[in-house]
């Protein structure tokens, strides 16, 4: 049976290399919400859904039926974790993986930081099946080396390609039992 995987933010650079990634992947069925589709590009044999995050309606409709929720998104995060989260519960569907970013833990923390941090927030106190991850700056490397840090731990490494992002991520859509409620980092080692 095919795997049904939301990804929201479908347009962001990092989403663009993990749907590349998954399309071949014939045990996945992709459904990717953006604001604007049309952005995509090729969607292979995905569904598209046009509609927006802070909207809670757009967001039920496109959790309805899915298996996995993949959150990859920037600006008002808060808001738009809680209509995921919401939406999720209230549809039964239980597994998310969403992006934050490097630094969301550090004191001071940095006015450019606070909304992943409460996006980090949200879902880690849902009561959903989680991985959070904390990525450093993304680079266009072709190289896929990551070295992963848990929550609590100094985080170690340098800014991180693309394609190593998306390989992990991949890998837990693939594999939905591993790196279930961590809070992990993503760097390339030094």
């Amino acid at each position: 049976m095919k795997r049904k995987v939301l990804i929201i933010g479908a347009t962001g650079s990092l989403a663009k290399v993990v749907i590349d990634n998954l399309q071949t992947n014939e045990d996945v069925e992709l459904t990717l919400f953006a604001r604007n589709t049309a952005r995509i590009g090729n969607p292979g044999n995905a569904k598209l859904i046009d509609g927006d995050a802070l909207n809670y309606t757009d967001v039920k409709n496109a959790v309805k039926g899915q298996d996995f929720v993949y959150i990859n998104l920037a600006g008002r995060l808060k808001e738009m974790a809680e209509n995921i989260v919401g939406a999720m519960l209230e549809t039964g569907v239980s597994r998310v993986l969403a992006i934050s970013s490097i630094g969301i833990y550090e004191t001071p923390l940095k006015p450019i930081l606070k909304s992943y941090r409460e996006l980090a927030d949200v879902v880690e106190a849902s009561g959903l099946t989680y991985t959070i991850l904390r990525p450093d700056w993304f680079t266009s490397g072709t190289e896929i080396d990551y070295v992963l840090t848990h929550k609590g731990e100094p985080e170690i490494g340098k800014a991180v390609s693309r394609k190593s992002i998306a390989s992990f991520i991949v890998s837990i859509i693939e594999n939905p039992s591993t790196h279930t409620n961590e809070n992990l980092g993503i760097n390339r080692p030094n």
